[in-house]
């Protein structure tokens, strides 16, 4: 069952839980919550700001790979797979556009990491499939 539930739509609930629990306890806005950093001494003398979103971010990138990595194998759980992706880029693209406080750079490269998992994971299922099942000519304009 946990094969065909997709993986980035764990990064979409914590955003959930941030803005609605976040907001409503302290009060502050959604970008002010996700500014909320921890500053690094680098040995160059700089310092690293690590914020919430970019946590957000990395977290969604690392499901990410996993996600493209689960989508190579051609079974029947991963065309729940593709369809639960299917289903939670919808939900995500409809709070990035219609609900308050999700309107951030954060939450649109989530809404794209998203997309991506959805475009990756049909095409390669597909060719996948196409070898699995020995076609020839591969995709289109290729060998």
């Amino acid at each position: 069952m946990l094969k065909s539930f997709p993986l980035l739509l764990v990064v979409i609930v914590v955003y959930n839980i941030l803005i609605f629990g976040g907001t409503a306890t302290t009060g502050t806005d959604a970008n002010e919550l996700l500014a909320r950093s921890v500053s690094f001494n680098m040995f160059s003398g700089d310092v690293w700001r690590f914020t919430l979103s970019d946590l957000l971010i990395l977290m969604a990138l690392c499901l990410l790979f996993v996600e493209i990595v689960k989508s190579t194998r051609t079974t029947a759980t991963q065309v729940l797979n593709h369809a639960m992706s299917m289903l939670t880029f919808v939900i995500a693209l409809t709070e990035f556009l219609v609900l308050q406080g999700f309107s951030t750079t954060a939450f649109f490269f989530v809404v794209v990491m998203v997309f991506f998992d959805v475009v990756a994971g049909f095409t390669i299922s597909i060719v996948g499939a196409k070898r699995d099942l020995g076609a020839t000519g591969g995709l289109i304009g290729t060998s």
